[in-house]
C-alpha cells in the first residue's frame, strides 16, 4: 500500500473509531453530564470550568449549550434566530487557525456561530500532499476538522453548528464518507459527529434534486442531523464551482418550487432541513450595484407555503439560508432576515480579511523579513521573532476576528447569548462529544 493510502486509512480509522480503535464511553465524573450525550473533558483528562461548564445561556433555549450542537438543539437555535430576527454567520474554514478565529470572534460578540467546511477546504485541512482519490483526503480532512471544532468550541464558551458546504452530485462520495463517520460516532455517543450537511443539486433537474435530497435526509434523520438543500443556482464562482455564465432566470427561485421542496422533505420522519433558495445571490465580491437581490422571493414563499399548509397568517414555515452575500446592500440582507433567513454564508470577505492580516504584517515588518540575521536595528540582530509563522498567522486571525465583528453586527447577531462579550479565557476543557483515545 502506498504511503498516502496507508496514511489516509490510518487517519480515517482513528477519526471514526473503526475496528481496532475504541472511543471512550460515557462515565460519571464530577462536572460533566452522564449518558450518551457526554463531555470530552473526561475523555481528555482535563477540567471543564468557568464558561466551559455552563449548562446553557441566559438568552438561549435550554437545549443550546457551549460546544457543538446537534439534533433538537440545532432546531431550537435556528428557530430562536428566526423568531428574534437575526441570522448566524456561517464561515468556511480551511485550517485550525481559521476555526480558532471564528470561535474567538463568536465569543467576543457573545454569539453563536456556524463553522463549515467545503470539499476543497476539507482536502486542504488534510494536506494538499495527501492522495484525494475517491475524496479520501477530503473525508479525512472534514472529520479531522470536526474533531478540532469539538475539542475547542467549548473552551471558547460558545454554541457552534458544525456544517459542511456545497456538495454537488459528483461530490456525493465525500458526503457518504462523512455520514459514515457520523454513523460510527452516533453508535457510541448518541449524536452525529457533524450537526448538518449541505447537498447542492441545484444544477440537476428539479425532480432529481428533491428525490436525492429526500433519500439523504432519510439517512440523516436517523441521527437527528439536519440537511441544507439548494434550490435555484447561486451565481459567481466558489471553491472550483463556476456559475458566472448561468442563465439569469436560474438565479431566482419561485415560491411554488420552494413549496415543492417543503412538501417533499416534510414527509421524512424526524426530517430537519433548511432551504438555500436563490434570490439573485452571487458568490464572490462585486462592485456595488452588480448584485441584484430580490428578498421578496423569500417573503412571498413564506406566505405561499403558510397558506398551503394552513399555518397562521404571518408565520414563516421555512428556515432559509443566504448564500453569496458579499457586496450585498445591508438593507437587502436585513430584509432577507426578516423573511426567515437564519444562516448567511461568509467566505469571500473572510478570505480577504485573513490575507489582509498577513499582507499588513509583511508591510509593517518588511525590513525584518528579508534575512534570518540583520535588520534596521543592526547587522547582527536576529529576525526569528518576525518570521516565526505564528506571528503573521496571528495577524491574519486578528484581522479575521475584526471583519467577523462587522458580520455579526450586520446580521443582528451580537449579544445574543446573554453573557458579557469578552476575550475568550483558557478554560481547558471541552464538555461534549467524545474524542479518540
Amino acid at each position: 500500500m502506498a504511503f498516502s493510502q496507508s496514511f489516509t486509512l490510518a487517519l480515517a480509522l482513528l477519526a471514526v473509531g473503526a475496528q481496532g480503535f475504541t472511543l471512550t464511553s460515557a462515565r460519571a465524573l464530577p462536572g460533566r453530564r452522564t449518558g450518551l450525550h457526554m463531555t470530552t473533558s473526561a475523555d481528555m483528562g482535563i477540567p471543564c470550568t468557568e464558561e466551559c461548564a455552563l449548562p446553557g445561556f441566559p438568552n438561549m433555549p435550554a437545549s443550546v449549550h457551549p460546544g457543538v450542537l446537534t439534533g433538537q438543539a440545532v432546531v431550537d437555535l435556528l428557530e430562536h434566530a428566526k423568531k428574534n430576527g437575526y441570522a448566524i454567520p456561517a464561515v468556511n474554514c480551511v485550517t485550525s487557525s481559521s476555526v480558532n478565529a471564528c470561535l474567538e470572534a463568536a465569543r467576543r460578540n457573545d454569539a453563536p456561530i456556524i463553522i463549515q467546511f467545503s470539499s476543497g477546504g476539507s482536502q486542504f485541512y488534510a494536506g494538499k500532499g495527501l492522495d484525494n482519490t475517491d475524496y479520501r483526503a477530503a473525508i479525512a480532512g472534514a472529520v479531522s476538522g470536526a474533531y478540532h471544532v469539538r475539542a475547542m468550541a467549548e473552551q471558547y464558551g460558545v454554541p457552534v453548528i458544525l456544517h459542511t458546504d456545497h456538495c454537488a452530485k459528483k461530490l456525493l462520495p465525500w458526503m457518504d464518507g462523512m455520514l459514515e463517520a457520523s454513523e460510527r460516532y452516533y453508535e457510541t455517543h448518541g449524536e452525529p459527529l457533524f450537526s448538518s450537511h449541505m447537498i447542492d443539486l441545484s444544477e440537476e433537474p428539479m425532480e432529481e434534486n428533491i428525490e436525492l435530497c429526500k433519500q439523504y435526509l432519510e439517512r440523516m434523520a436517523k441521527m437527528d442531523m439536519m440537511l441544507e438543500m439548494e434550490l435555484g443556482i447561486t451565481g459567481g464562482e466558489e471553491d472550483g464551482v463556476n456559475n458566472e455564465d448561468v442563465n439569469p432566470e436560474d438565479l431566482y427561485t419561485k415560491p411554488e418550487e420552494v413549496y415543492q421542496v417543503y412538501e417533499a422533505l416534510s414527509q421524512v420522519e424526524n426530517g430537519r432541513f433548511t432551504v438555500a433558495a436563490a434570490f439573485g445571490n452571487v458568490h464572490g465580491v462585486y462592485a456595488p450595484g452588480n448584485v441584484r437581490l430580490d428578498p421578496e422571493i423569500l417573503g412571498n414563499s413564506q406566505v405561499y407555503i403558510a397558506d398551503k399548509i394552513g399555518a397562521e397568517e404571518g408565520s414563516k414555515p421555512v428556515l432559509f439560508v443566504f448564500h453569496g452575500g458579499s457586496g450585498s446592500d445591508l438593507s437587502d440582507i436585513r430584509q432577507a432576515i426578516d423573511y426567515g433567513v437564519i444562516k448567511m454564508n461568509i467566505d469571500t470577505d473572510t478570505q480577504w480579511a485573513y490575507w489582509s492580516g498577513i499582507k499588513e504584517f509583511e508591510a509593517k515588518y518588511h525590513d525584518y523579513l528579508q534575512t534570518q540575521i540583520g535588520n534596521p536595528d543592526g547587522e547582527d540582530k536576529p529576525n526569528k521573532k518576525y518570521y516565526d509563522p505564528r506571528e503573521p498567522i496571528r495577524s491574519a486571525e486578528a484581522s479575521t476576528v475584526e471583519r467577523l465583528e462587522q458580520c455579526f453586527k450586520d446580521l443582528r447577531c451580537q449579544n445574543r447569548l446573554g453573557l458579557t462579550p469578552s476575550t475568550p479565557s483558557n478554560v481547558l476543557g471541552p464538555r461534549r462529544g467524545g474524542l479518540p483515545c
